[in-house]
């Protein structure tokens, strides 16, 4: 089993977008969705669900006012302001850091675990499909990725298919690190931007951390090519193929407007044929024997 983890430096570089064509062109594939803050790839693919699951992430605390001595101590050491004169936590300014639960001397407060969000398993046209909602304002998303992404691997492991397709969040904090470690192969989408190049060294600084292969994607060079030139030599440098330069163009906004990925779209035929070059570039990209990593941070 092999997974593509495709992920970008910022958000709005069209990687959603392009994760949903190659869905369209995979065989075989279980899908799934990591970027669980802002999850979209469900709107292209309009997943049917078959099962909904809740999240449990971290703890917030809870003040007993039958055990409560209003000594203060708390509100004393709470660093996010979140106890009140009251003996009442403010859960939207509660961090969930526990240190109040620790140093509490009458044991007066609970740290009980709280549903942070859904994950789901849907079918889709294409295959099925690991996906998630975080809650508004909640953390943990880095452990809710882990999830989805395990979640994925066991699924394609019990309906046999031999590739995870997995639609990655922006950036390079926690929810990537999460989405990346043990992956076979990262699919960078970058802009031909100054700030695109700059997040695409980040993002391949973090994938060769974590000792994972990347090819790269400019979508929309012809916004500016020399940009586009200097980031494809400035990955050239770094042993990072791009693997295809896709122009701006309005039928992937059409497409996703009307809810399908561009191979549903009628026309494009000169996109659809170069998106079946790179994916077919991708592939060939994936070593044979990768040996999955574990992943210990979130159990």
């Amino acid at each position: 089993m092999r997974e593509i983890v495709i992920i970008s430096g910022k958000g709005g570089t069209g990687k959603t977008t392009l994760t949903a064509a190659f869905c369209a062109l995979a065989e075989n594939a279980v899908f799934c969705d990591a970027d669980v803050d802002a999850a979209d790839l469900h709107l292209l693919l309009q997943p049917q669900v078959l099962e909904q699951h809740d999240f449990i992430g971290g703890g917030k605390a809870a003040i007993d006012p039958e055990r409560c001595t209003v000594c203060g101590l708390c509100q004393d050491i709470c660093r996010f302001q979140a106890i009140g004169t009251e003996r009442k936590v403010d859960p939207l300014l509660c961090e969930g850091c526990g240190v109040c639960v620790d140093l509490c001397p009458e044991k007066a407060i609970d740290f009980p675990p709280q549903r942070c969000g859904e994950w789901y398993i849907s079918d889709t046209r294409f295959g099925p499909m690991v996906h998630a909602r975080l809650g508004i304002a909640e953390e943990n998303s880095g452990r809710l990725v882990h999830l989805v992404r395990k979640q994925a691997m066991q699924l394609a492991e019990q309906e046999k298919k031999q590739l995870i397709i997995t639609d990655g969040p922006p950036g390079i904090g926690c929810p990537v690190i999460a989405a990346i470690g043990g992956a076979t192969l990262v699919l960078a989408v970058v802009e031909p931007t100054l700030s695109g190049k700059h997040d695409m060294e980040r993002v391949l600084d973090l994938a060769a951390h974590f000792k994972v292969p990347v090819r790269l994607i400019i979508n929309k060079y012809d916004l500016n090519s020399r940009m586009a030139e200097d980031i494809a030599q400035a990955a050239s440098e770094r042993g990072v193929v791009c693997v295809g330069r896709l122009p701006f163009d309005h039928d992937f906004t059409l497409a996703m407007v009307q809810g399908q990925t561009l191979f549903d779209y009628p026309g494009a035929e000169n996109r659809k044929k170069e998106l079946r070059r790179i994916w077919a570039d991708v592939l060939a990209a994936l070593p044979e024997n990768k040996q999955r990593l574990t992943l210990n941070m979130y159990h």
